[in-house]
């Protein structure tokens, strides 16, 4: 073979390699959105006024912040294409609710912020798909009033939680014993009413603080009166003593006897009351009847 043939296969191979690398870049994803600032999987869209997300991503993101922005919601399967997305960053929008299965694409996320939203409800198993999260804020949602019990199932691997400065009252102890993986949890600045309901949660806090740090000081009563502005964790067992009262069948009896008592004290009352009055009338009567 001479030289010029021996060259050839090379040359048909540089326009096909051209192409496989054309190719390859555009598996990559859409470019850069627009307003958006991109560097290797960074996909940054903060601080941008959108009011929605970008229609598309650069497949390949692995880091997307979409915070203080005025997204009030996220299309259903809007993370479906990103696999190796690990971070989100949804701080500081309008969000009031997920999308069902939002995570189900994404299942390699590991850090969520959800924080200074308008969420109002942790719905049950709004995160269950991403199974590799391993912290997730839902601090300062003040509205945020009602966490479902299986709100976190799946979570194992979640490592931190906030819940801090909502409007939470109470909390299931439901939702909080799958997370066995949990090492911070935060939950001051909420409205915490302290009565029978809120023993087996603050039980439940109390057994895992060598594991679970928590914001103790911050985490104040609010309700009822006697306990308000109390911190939580100066709540003893004597504190829910009343909780566990119970009657007896003598308490019962005596009970009872009170009301019987009282019954015919009543009736008894108003007899007199009866007499009483029925003698005023006739003297009454008796006045007016000489003075004639």
């Amino acid at each position: 073979m001479g030289p010029g043939t021996g060259r050839r296969p090379a040359m048909l191979l540089g326009p096909w390699l051209v192409a496989v690398v054309a190719v390859v870049a555009a598996g990559a994803g859409a470019g850069c959105p627009v307003l958006c600032t991109c560097r290797g999987q960074a996909v940054d869209c903060s601080g941008q006024r959108l009011f929605s997300v970008p229609a598309e991503l650069p497949l390949d993101t692995g880091n997307l912040s979409l915070a203080h922005n005025r997204i009030a919601s996220i299309p259903l399967g809007y993370l479906a294409c990103y696999a190796q997305l690990r971070v989100l960053d949804l701080r500081n929008n309008s969000l009031a609710t997920l999308p069902a299965r939002l995570f189900l694409g994404a299942r390699r996320l590991t850090h969520l912020d959800l924080s200074y939203n308008n969420f109002s409800l942790v719905t049950a198993d709004m995160f269950l798909e991403a199974s590799e999260l391993l912290r997730l804020d839902l601090s300062h949602n003040p509205w945020l009033c009602t966490v479902h019990p299986r709100a976190f199932r799946g979570l194992a691997q979640l490592r931190e939680l906030d819940l801090s400065y909502g409007g939470l009252s109470a909390l299931s102890l439901d939702a909080l014993e799958g997370l066995t993986g949990l090492v911070t949890l935060r939950i001051g600045g909420n409205p915490w009413v302290c009565g029978c309901a809120m023993e087996p949660f603050l039980k439940w806090l109390k057994s895992r603080i060598q594991l679970c740090t928590s914001d103790s000081q911050l985490a104040k009563c609010q309700a009822p009166p006697e306990v308000k502005e109390v911190p939580l964790f100066s709540l003893t067992e004597e504190s829910f003593k009343a909780c566990h009262l119970t009657l007896t069948l003598d308490d019962y009896l005596f009970i009872a006897f009170v009301g019987f008592v009282v019954s015919i004290a009543s009736v008894a009352t108003n007899f007199l009351l009866g007499i009483t009055a029925n003698c005023c009338h006739r003297w009454s009567k008796a006045s007016e009847d000489e003075e004639v």
